[in-house]
């Protein structure tokens, strides 16, 4: 199975069709979210790298053929049209790591519309799912108010890969580890990690099981205290500690209970073990709300670990979403659905310091101080660049989020900011709705006629 194969079943049917009426004119499709999810304040763009990669290599190849006709239920030989077919068209999108607004296009692509259709699922995959988690995450990173936050989420994301994507996003938005291997070494990031429960309790107490782990490193260790008393777990960390001589980058953790109050207690006894410069790390089913309620309390905690809340955006796992046709053979398109009306035509969004993003047409000028957020980033089916760097992504996200307001940064009960529209797509909106309100409209059948015949009294 390839990625190509990884697409619903009526873009195929779309797309033969398209191939049968000889419709390969370019075709622009607009992707965006329509609305946030409650809760939500504004959207971290994310997707956008592994989205080009899919395009890079997009070829239909014969076993794609095959499998699309063994799921159409049809010969292989109707399906050949298709064989061969590659993306050689044009993106323009967000960079990965830019706050972005609903309404706002996070990509628009032009290409032969049977490429441009068939491409439709795999995009939205990929850009709601890793804007979802990045968000989450970013959230999380606003909540802890420039204390630590690690990604412990693989164990319980939607599979490997949606695990490492969690790990990805994290680290674009702040992080400062996780707990993924794999993720850690691919990407460059550190790697972090504790002791399970049953670490300790395959010891005969706790004593033995902190002394065994730290022999076993060299570096600074973190001990689980609270498997059994977390009081005494936390004294009994001190004073393994303190005999091996260690203290500075060394950390206990919390993964249950009252955290505020443990934390605090926690403090107090390594204070007056005279580790003061040993760490306490948080976890166990945190998120955003749940930190930043312990950051405004002044829990003396130093890392949070969130995992499976932020791993799967547990409170807004999707997004309203769509993939629109604005733009065919040079002709502008809507669609006027109700609660689904789009704008037409390819577009381009400036961002003003201090005012409302305006979404605004792609061959617009810009308004003064404003920069356009769509930069071109394939042409022709291949990237105009290297392919974008964390860190890069992380500062466009830093900049950004400084500059929001603090109502749409707050956790609780966040105020999204609204962009505006220009002049020009206004009135753009309105030539193609009054050219689709003057169609005409073909007559309504008239109900077939039947003739009673009169009975001879």
């Amino acid at each position: 199975m390839s990625d190509v194969t990884t697409t619903d079943l009526y873009e195929v049917t779309m797309a033969l069709s398209y191939l049968r009426e000889d419709m390969h004119a370019p075709a622009t499709f607009s992707l965006f979210v329509r609305d946030l999810p409650p809760g939500r304040g504004f959207l971290v763009a994310a997707g956008l790298e592994s989205a080009l990669d899919f395009l890079a290599g997009y070829r239909v190849e014969r076993e794609d053929v095959e499998e699309f006709a063994a799921a159409l239920r049809r010969p292989v030989h109707d399906l050949l049209p298709l064989r061969g077919l590659c993306f050689e068209g044009e993106v323009r999108a967000v960079p990965e790591g830019r706050v972005v607004c609903a309404g706002e296009p996070l990509l628009e692509l032009t290409a032969p519309l049977p490429q441009a259709q068939l491409v439709e699922t795999y995009l939205l995959n990929q850009l709601c799912h890793q804007t979802s988690v990045a968000t989450k995450a970013a959230r999380c990173v606003l909540a802890a108010a420039g204390r630590q936050v690690v990604d412990f989420s693989l164990r319980r994301t939607h599979g490997p890969w949606a695990g490492f994507q969690a790990a990805r996003l994290g680290a674009l938005v702040g992080f400062a580890g996780t707990s993924n291997v794999v993720a850690a070494t691919a990407l460059g990031i550190p790697a972090s990690g504790t002791m399970a429960h049953s670490y300790i309790e395959a010891f005969p107490n706790e004593e033995a099981a902190f002394r065994a782990f730290a022999l076993s490193h060299p570096g600074p260790v973190t001990f689980l205290v609270d498997t059994y008393d977390t009081e005494e777990g936390v004294r009994t960390a001190a004073r393994v500690l303190t005999g091996l001589r260690r203290g500075p980058g060394c950390a206990i953790r919390l993964d249950s209970g009252d955290l505020e109050a443990l934390a605090r207690r926690a403090r107090a006894l390594l204070d007056t073990a005279g580790l003061d410069d040993v760490r306490i790390v948080a976890s166990g089913g945190l998120d955003e709300y749940a930190v930043d309620r312990l950051v405004r309390a002044g829990a003396p905690i130093d890392v949070y670990a969130v995992g499976t809340r932020v791993g799967v955006a547990a409170d807004a796992p999707y997004l309203d979403a769509a993939y629109k046709l604005v733009e065919y053979a040079g002709r502008p398109v809507m669609k006027l659905s109700s609660a689904k009306v789009t704008a037409p035509g390819r577009k381009q969004v400036f961002r003003r310091p201090g005012r409302p993003d305006v979404i605004a047409l792609a061959d617009e000028e810009p308004p003064d101080a404003a920069r356009p957020l769509l930069r071109t980033v394939m042409r022709g089916g291949r990237r105009t660049g290297p392919p974008d760097r964390l860190r890069d992504a992380r500062e466009r996200f830093r900049e950004d989020v400084a500059a929001l307001p603090e109502t749409a940064r707050r956790i609780e009960s966040p105020e999204p900011v609204a962009p505006v529209r220009s002049r020009a797509l206004e009135h753009l909106t309105a030539m193609v709705r009054s050219g689709i309100d003057a169609r005409p409209r073909r007559p309504a059948a008239a109900p077939p006629s039947s003739t009673l015949s009169a009975r001879t009294p």
